[in-house]
C-alpha cells in the first residue's frame, strides 16, 4: 500500500479516537519524518477527512475518511500506542495496514447493554458528586438508563441522532418533574435533571474547537465550536421544555460546578438532605467507572481513570476556594496534561490522551454552558466563557510544559550515552 494511503489511514483512525486535528497533522508528519517517507508530502486534516498531497510534478491527493464509527476508549487507547510507536521508530509503516485494521475489528461485549448501564452509573455518580440530595442521586440512576435507551436507538438513524440531545434532555426533564410534583418536592437541584444527560455535553467538542482556533485551524475549530453550541442550545431548549410541561421548577442556587459543590449546605432532612461529604469521593469513582463503561475503556483504562479523576478533584476542590472557578480550571488542566503525559512516559499503556480525557470531564466544561444557558444565570453566562479558555490555556500550557521536559530529559539521556573521549598527552 502506497505511503500517502497508510498515513491517511492513521490519520482517519486517529481522528475517530477523538484527537484533534491540529494533534493529528502533528502526528503524521512526525511519522513522516521518523519513517524516512517522501518528503514531498502535504497533510490536510478536517474533523472526518484527511487529504495526504504528493507535490512535484506528478502532484496527486489521497483522502482517507473518518467519523464512520467513533472508537472505544480501548480502541483509542490502541491507537495512539501505535501512533506513538511510529513517531518512536518502534514500528514501521510497513505494519500499519494491519494494525489499523485489527484495532477498528476490536469489539466489545454486549455494547448497547453495558452502555446504558455506564450511563446509569455515571448519572448517579455525578449526582452524587455535585452532592444532589438523596432521591436525586437514585433517580439519576434510573433516569440515565432511561437516557441512555433512548440515545442508543436514536443514534441507528442519523437523522433521528442529531436531535437525540434534545430529546433527551426533554425526557430526563419531564420525568424528574413528574417525580417531584408527584412528591411535592417543590424546586429541584439543576443537577437532579442535568446529571442523566451530562454525558450528552459536547465539552470536549468545545473545547477542541477553541484548541484548533487557538492553533490556526480556523476551519476545523469554527465548525467544532458552533456544532457543540448547537448541541449546548438544543439540550437547554429540551430542559426548559421538560420543566414548561411538568411545571417543573429548577433553583437556580443549585447551579454550582463539581468544585463549589463541596461546600453545598442544606437544612433538610430525609430522603431531601445533602449527602455527607465524603460521598463526593465514591462519587468520582463511580463517574469514572460509569465512563469506563459506557466508553469501552475495559478493566484496566477504567481503574488508572479512577486514580486520576480523584486526584483531579482534590487539585479542584483545594485549588477552586483560593483561586477561583476559571483560574483553578486553568492550572488543573495544566497539572492533569503534564500528569497524563508523565504516565504515558512510564509505559506505553496508558496513553495520555485516554488518561487526560476521562479526567478532563470532571472540569465539565460543556455543562458549565448548559447551567448556564438552563439557569438563565447571567453571571453564569458571563463566567462560561471564561472558564472555557482558560481550559484551552492551561491545555496548551500543559502540553509545552511536557514537551519541554521530555526534550531536556532526552538531551540529558544522549549526553550521557555519549563517550567523553580524553585528549592526547603532550
Amino acid at each position: 500500500m502506497a505511503e500517502d494511503i497508510v498515513l491517511g489511514e492513521l490519520g482517519a483512525l486517529l481522528l475517530d479516537g477523538g484527537s484533534s486535528v491540529t494533534d493529528v497533522r502533528g502526528s503524521l508528519e512526525q511519522v513522516q519524518r521518523r519513517s524516512g517517507t517522501d518528503s514531498d508530502l502535504r497533510f490536510a486534516v478536517l474533523p472526518e477527512l484527511v487529504l495526504v498531497s504528493r507535490a512535484g510534478v506528478s502532484a496527486s491527493t489521497s483522502i482517507a475518511y473518518a467519523g464512520a464509527k467513533p472508537l472505544s476508549f480501548r480502541q483509542s487507547a490502541h491507537a495512539n500506542r501505535f501512533a506513538r510507536d511510529l513517531e518512536a521508530g518502534r514500528q514501521t509503516l510497513s505494519d500499519a495496514p494491519r494494525r489499523i485494521a485489527e484495532i477498528r475489528s476490536i469489539r466489545e461485549r454486549l455494547p448497547a447493554a453495558t452502555n446504558i448501564i455506564g450511563i446509569a452509573i455515571l448519572s448517579m455518580g455525578l449526582a452524587a458528586l455535585v452532592r444532589c440530595p438523596w432521591w436525586a442521586i437514585l433517580l439519576a440512576f434510573f433516569v440515565g438508563a432511561l437516557v441512555g435507551t433512548i440515545t442508543n436507538a436514536m443514534s441507528r438513524v442519523r437523522s433521528a441522532a442529531a436531535i437525540a440531545p434534545f430529546v433527551s434532555a426533554l425526557v430526563s426533564t419531564v420525568a424528574v418533574g413528574a417525580f417531584a410534583g408527584w412528591l411535592e418536592l417543590g424546586p429541584v437541584p439543576l443537577f437532579a435533571v442535568c446529571a442523566p444527560i451530562a454525558i450528552l455535553v459536547p465539552g470536549a467538542i468545545i473545547t477542541n474547537g477553541l484548541l484548533e482556533l487557538t492553533s490556526t485551524d480556523i476551519v476545523t475549530g469554527a465548525s467544532r465550536l458552533m456544532y457543540g453550541l448547537i448541541m449546548l442550545a438544543f439540550m437547554a431548549a429540551g430542559v426548559f421544555a421538560g420543566a414548561h410541561l411538568t411545571g417543573l421548577r429548577i433553583d437556580s442556587g443549585s447551579a454550582a460546578l463539581v468544585a463549589e459543590a463541596a461546600h453545598s449546605v442544606s437544612e433538610r432532612s430525609g430522603w431531601e438532605a445533602l449527602p455527607p461529604l465524603w460521598l463526593s469521593w465514591i462519587g468520582v469513582v463511580l463517574l469514572a467507572v460509569g465512563i469506563g463503561l459506557a466508553f469501552g475503556a475495559g478493566l484496566r483504562l477504567t481503574l488508572v481513570s479512577a486514580a486520576v479523576m480523584t486526584g483531579t478533584y482534590a487539585v479542584l476542590v483545594l485549588l477552586t476556594p483560593v483561586l477561583g472557578n476559571a483560574v483553578a480550571t486553568g492550572l488543573t488542566a495544566a497539572l492533569l496534561f503534564v500528569a497524563a503525559r508523565a504516565l504515558e512516559r512510564l509505559t506505553l499503556a496508558i496513553p495520555a490522551t485516554v488518561s487526560f480525557q476521562s479526567a478532563f470531564l470532571l472540569l465539565v466544561p460543556g455543562t458549565v454552558g448548559l447551567v448556564a444557558l438552563a439557569s438563565f444565570d447571567a453571571s453564569a453566562l458571563a463566567s462560561a466563557p471564561m472558564i472555557f479558555l482558560s481550559l484551552c490555556i492551561g491545555t496548551k500550557v500543559g502540553a509545552l510544559t511536557a514537551d519541554l521536559a521530555h526534550i531536556t530529559r532526552t538531551s540529558l539521556r544522549s549526553r550521557r550515552r555519549t563517550p567523553v573521549v580524553p585528549s592526547a598527552g603532550v
